[in-house]
C-alpha cells in the first residue's frame, strides 16, 4: 500500500504507543512507525499482552497492527524514511551533578537527536512529544543543524496532555491540542502539518497554535496547576479531621463555584505519577537558574505538602492501631498510582510500604494491573512482603486495610466476608475516600477516611 505520509515515533512508552495507535486508527492513509531501544517492549507491542494497560487501548492496538501501524527497533531506517518524526523518549529528573533531583535528565532526548541527524537523508519535522524543559527546542535545534549539510529540519513543540487510565479518550476526545512552532514560514508551515493529523477527528476550535517556547512550558504549568490543586484540598483534609468537617462537603460546595470548579478537588493519600513531581521540580529548578526563588519556593511548596500527606497517613495508621504496628499484618488494596493503569511511578503506596517495613510490619500487597511493577519498585526489600492477586486471601489474617488505588472493584467487594477473615479489631484506612464508611462501621471496621470524621468501635 502507498502511504500518504510516513510518521515514525522514537519511544514506545504510555505516551508514544497510545498516540501513535490512535493516530494510525484516524489517519488510515498514513503509515505508523513506533520504535524502542527494548526489544521485549517490542515484542509486547506485536502480541496480545501489550507492556501498557490502558483502557480501550488493545482492540485499536489489534485493528490497526500490520496495517498502518508497525513496532520494531529498526529505529535507523524508519529515521532514513520518515517524514515527520515525533520524539517521545523518556526525560526522567536527574539523579546526579547539577540540577540532581529537580531539572530534567535530557541524555536520551539528546542522544536521539544526534542519532535523527546521523540518519536523515531528506527534510523532516521533528515533534518534541516528551514533558521537556522551556527553550529544550532550541538544544535540539542546534543539534540538528549543526551536520544537517542541506538537510532542513523543522522543530516544532506537540506536549501531551494524558491521564493515564483515560489516555485514549484524551486522545479521541481532546480537550485540546497544543501545536508550538517558529512564527516563520517553514515554522508555520510545519505547524499546520502537525494540525492537519489532529483535524482527522478534532474540530478546528480545539488546536491552538503558539510559539515554540509558550507551548514547551505549558505542559509544565498545567500539571503544576493540577498538583496545586490537589496538594491544596489534601491540606486542608488535615484542617478537616481536627475540626469534624468534611472534606467531600467542602470540595463539593467549593467546586460548585464556576470560578473554581470541581475537578481534582477529591482529596486522598497523594498524588502519583510520572509527571506532577517530576515537571513541578523541572519548575522549580527553571525558576530558580533565573533567579525567581519566590516563584521555586511557591511551587516546591506543592510537593513538599504531597509528601507531608502520605507520611501523615503513615502517622495516622500507627496511632490508631495503638501507637504500634510492629509484626502486624496489613493489606494494601491497590499499588498503581491511580486507577486503571498498571503504572506505579511515584505511587503514593510505595512510600507507604516502605515506612511499614520500618515499622515491621508484614505487608501484603494486592493491585489488578500493579503488582508486576510492584516486585520492581519494592526490590531488595522483599522480606516482610507478600503479594496476592485474590483480594479475599490479601485481607485474610490481616489487622488492616489500607486503601491506596481507587479501584472501582475495590467498593464492589464482599467486606463482610473479608471483615470475618481479619484480626479484631479490624482496622479501615481509606486513602482514596472511595468506600462507604457507615456501612463498613456497621459490619465491625473501624473506619478512618481522609479528612472525614473516623468511626470507632472504641470508647
Amino acid at each position: 500500500m502507498e502511504f500518504k505520509k510516513r510518521i515514525l515515533c522514537i519511544g514506545a512508552g504510555y505516551v508514544g504507543g497510545p498516540t501513535m495507535a490512535v493516530i494510525a486508527l484516524k489517519c488510515p492513509e498514513y503509515r505508523i512507525d513506533v520504535v524502542d531501544i527494548n526489544q521485549d517492549r517490542i515484542n509486547a507491542w506485536n502480541s496480545d499482552d501489550l507492556p501498557i494497560f490502558e483502557p480501550g487501548l488493545f482492540e485499536i492496538v489489534k485493528e490497526r497492527r500490520g496495517k498502518n501501524l508497525f513496532f520494531s527497533t529498526d529505529t535507523e531506517e524508519n529515521i532514513t524514511k520518515a517524514d515527520i518524526i515525533f520524539v517521545s523518549v523518556n526525560t526522567p529528573t536527574k539523579t546526579f551533578g547539577e540540577g540532581a533531583g529537580m531539572a530534567s535528565d535530557l541524555q536520551y532526548w539528546e542522544a536521539t537527536a544526534h542519532q535523527i541527524v546521523k540518519h536523515a537523508q531528506s527534510d523532516k519535522i521533528i515533534v518534541e512529544k516528551s514533558t521537556l524543559p522551556v527553550r529544550t527546542a532550541e538544544a535540539m535545534e542546534r543539534i540538528l543543524k549543526m551536520h544537517s549539510g542541506n538537510i532542513k529540519f523543522e522543530v516544532v513543540s506537540n506536549p501531551e496532555f494524558l491521564a493515564e487510565g483515560t489516555a485514549i479518550s484524551d486522545l479521541l476526545e481532546a480537550d485540546r491540542v497544543l501545536i508550538g512552532a517558529h512564527d516563520t514560514e517553514e515554522g508555520n508551515r510545519a505547524s499546520q502539518e502537525i494540525a492537519d493529523i489532529y483535524r482527522h477527528w478534532l474540530p478546528e476550535e480545539k488546536i491552538i497554535t503558539t510559539n515554540l517556547w509558550s507551548s514547551e512550558l505549558s505542559k509544565l504549568i498545567a500539571n503544576a496547576f493540577l498538583a496545586q490543586r490537589i496538594s491544596s484540598i489534601n491540606s486542608i483534609s488535615a484542617l478537616c479531621e481536627k475540626t469534624d468537617a468534611d472534606i467531600s462537603e467542602i470540595a463539593h460546595a467549593i467546586g460548585s463555584d464556576s470560578r473554581i470548579g470541581s475537578k481534582f478537588l477529591q482529596t486522598s493519600v497523594g498524588f502519583g505519577g510520572s509527571c506532577f513531581k517530576k515537571d513541578i521540580l523541572n519548575l522549580v529548578y527553571i525558576s530558580k537558574s533565573y533567579g525567581l526563588y519566590e516563584v521555586a519556593d511557591y511551587w516546591e511548596s506543592v510537593v513538599t505538602m504531597n509528601e507531608y500527606q502520605k507520611s501523615r497517613f503513615v502517622r495516622k495508621i500507627i496511632k490508631e492501631m495503638f501507637n504500634t504496628v510492629a509484626g502486624k499484618k496489613i493489606t494494601l488494596f491497590g499499588f498503581a498510582f491511580k486507577a486503571n493503569t498498571g503504572d506505579t511511578r511515584e505511587s503514593p503506596a510505595i512510600d507507604i510500604t516502605k515506612s511499614l517495613l520500618d515499622e515491621n510490619v508484614r505487608v501484603t500487597i494486592h493491585d489488578p494491573e500493579a503488582i508486576e511493577n510492584a516486585k520492581i519498585d519494592l526490590k531488595g526489600i522483599e522480606k516482610n512482603i507478600t503479594y496476592e492477586t485474590d483480594p479475599y486471601r490479601a485481607a485474610a489474617n490481616s489487622n488492616a486495610i489500607i486503601i491506596t488505588t481507587e479501584w472501582e472493584q475495590f467498593k464492589d467487594l464482599d467486606y463482610s466476608k473479608i471483615y470475618d477473615s481479619m484480626e479484631k479489631p479490624a482496622f479501615i484506612f481509606d486513602g482514596r475516600n472511595i468506600l462507604d464508611h457507615r456501612k463498613l462501621f456497621s459490619i465491625g471496621f473501624n473506619v478512618y477516611p481522609i479528612g472525614k470524621q473516623q468511626l470507632t468501635h472504641f470508647s
